[in-house]
């Protein structure tokens, strides 16, 4: 995916978890950043999240979960973009994910599951690194 202008990301708080303080956090750093940023809100079934990441052309897709259903909700996500045919959409979550399951949802196609304690930093220059990588050569005008 070849894109210009600001990188697009929907951020989204799937199932019944009420707690949105940290995902909050993560829409400002990446606002901050110069990125466009969609939230779903709270309790966002899995087809609501990829119904809006496309109809919004997001370039990444963020999940939080502290409520301990993050395998199915972030399973599913990950089965319907697939089903749609948005596979070029980058995966991530964050919240608290034991370390038994982050290979599982990397194997989904998660690309970074982020633990509590990581920067909002990281976070941003993953995406950043990811989505828009700066040109290896320089003095190239």
């Amino acid at each position: 995916m070849d894109r210009n202008g600001p990188i697009r990301v929907l951020l989204a708080k799937p199932g019944l978890d009420g707690h949105d303080r940290g995902i909050r956090l993560v829409l400002r750093a990446l606002r901050d950043a110069g990125m466009e940023v969609i939230y779903t809100g709270l309790r966002a079934t899995p087809a609501h999240i990829v119904k809006a990441a496309i109809e919004e052309d997001v370039e990444a897709i963020g999940l939080s979960s502290l409520s301990g259903a993050h395998e199915t909700h972030f399973k599913e996500v990950s089965r319907l973009l697939e089903q749609e045919g948005a596979t070029d959409v980058i995966l991530f979550g964050g919240g608290i994910i034991p370390q038994q399951d982050v290979d599982q949802l990397q194997s989904v196609g998660f690309k970074w599951i982020y633990p509590p304690g990581t920067t909002l930093d990281k976070i941003v220059s993953d995406l950043t690194s990811a989505l828009r990588p700066t040109s290896s050569r320089s003095g190239d005008d």
